[in-house]
């Protein structure tokens, strides 16, 4: 499967061992993962700001998810898709990639459930669906 794994997502997966970690660890060996130089920048400045991780590391974690992940363009859309403005750029990614699902914890993407017929859902239930415990 192709999946667009949020900032959010990528952020927690780097920041402990919990199942952010487990899921992309999960997506790493199975599936796609899907992201835009977008995530990425914000990635390397969440992971600067509000981890406080040294410059070296953030380097060495972007350059990692550059070399095992898909780097897409996204496409402009209407300020006004999503209430979140940021989030915008996600969906964007998911009309240019075409993912089977983006993957995030950010509420103001959950509430709209899918975009464009691909679902938006939370880590937990992709970790469900790929154990097969969920559809």
């Amino acid at each position: 499967m192709r999946v667009i794994l949020d900032t959010n997502v990528i952020l927690a997966a780097f920041a402990g061992r919990g199942l952010a970690h487990a899921l992309f660890e999960l997506c790493l060996e199975k599936h796609e993962i899907i992201i835009s130089e977008h995530i990425l920048s914000e990635v390397q400045r969440n992971l600067q700001k509000k981890l406080k991780m040294p410059k070296d590391k953030v380097l060495m974690i972007t350059g990692y998810l550059r070399e095992f992940c898909t780097l897409s363009n996204y496409k402009r859309l209407d300020k006004e898709t999503c209430r979140d403005i940021d989030d915008v750029k996600i969906l964007g990614l998911s009309e240019v990639a075409k993912p089977d699902y983006i993957i995030t914890g950010d509420e103001d993407l959950l509430v709209l459930k899918e975009f464009h017929s691909v679902p938006i859902i939370t880590p937990r239930a992709f970790w469900e669906i790929s154990k097969g415990k969920r559809k």
